[in-house]
C-alpha cells in the first residue's frame, strides 16, 4: 500500500488522536490520585499536546483537501470550455453570404407596391 501524503496526515492525526484519548482514560482511571503535582501537570500537558497535534493533522488535512477540489473545479472548468469551443466549431454555421455547400448567395428584399405602397404615396394615390 503507497502511503501519500493524504494517508500519512490522516494516520498521523488519528494516533495522536488515540494518544489522547488512551492518556485521558488512564489519566481519569489508573493515575487517578497517584502522580505527583508536577507529574499530574507534565502528564495532562502531553495529552493536551496529543490532542493539539491531532487538531493540527485535521486542519492540514483539510486545506489540502479545499486545495484539491479547487483544482478538479478548475480542471472541470476548462475541459468544459474546451468541448464547448469544440462542440460549437463544429457545428458552426456557414458565414453570412455563404451557402452551405461553399457557394454564395444575396439576399433581396422586395416590396410589393400594390400592398404596402410607396414612400412617396402619402396621399393615398397609387
Amino acid at each position: 500500500m503507497a502511503l501519500n501524503s493524504t494517508t500519512g496526515r490522516r494516520w498521523f492525526g488519528a494516533l495522536a488522536l488515540l494518544g489522547a484519548l488512551g492518556m485521558l482514560l488512564c489519566g481519569e482511571t489508573v493515575f487517578r490520585g497517584r502522580l505527583s503535582k508536577l507529574g499530574f501537570v507534565v502528564y495532562w500537558l502531553v495529552c493536551i499536546g496529543f490532542t493539539g497535534l491531532a487538531m493540527i493533522a485535521a486542519f492540514l488535512d483539510l486545506r489540502a483537501l479545499q486545495r484539491r477540489i479547487r483544482q478538479e473545479q478548475r480542471e472541470l472548468i476548462e475541459r468544459t470550455l474546451k468541448e464547448i469551443e469544440t462542440e460549437a466549431r463544429r457545428t458552426k454555421p456557414p458565414p453570412p453570404g455563404h451557402g452551405p455547400h461553399g457557394g454564395t448567395y444575396t439576399v433581396q428584399l422586395q416590396m410589393d407596391r400594390g400592398e404596402h405602397g410607396s414612400a412617396g404615396d402619402r396621399t393615398g394615390n397609387r
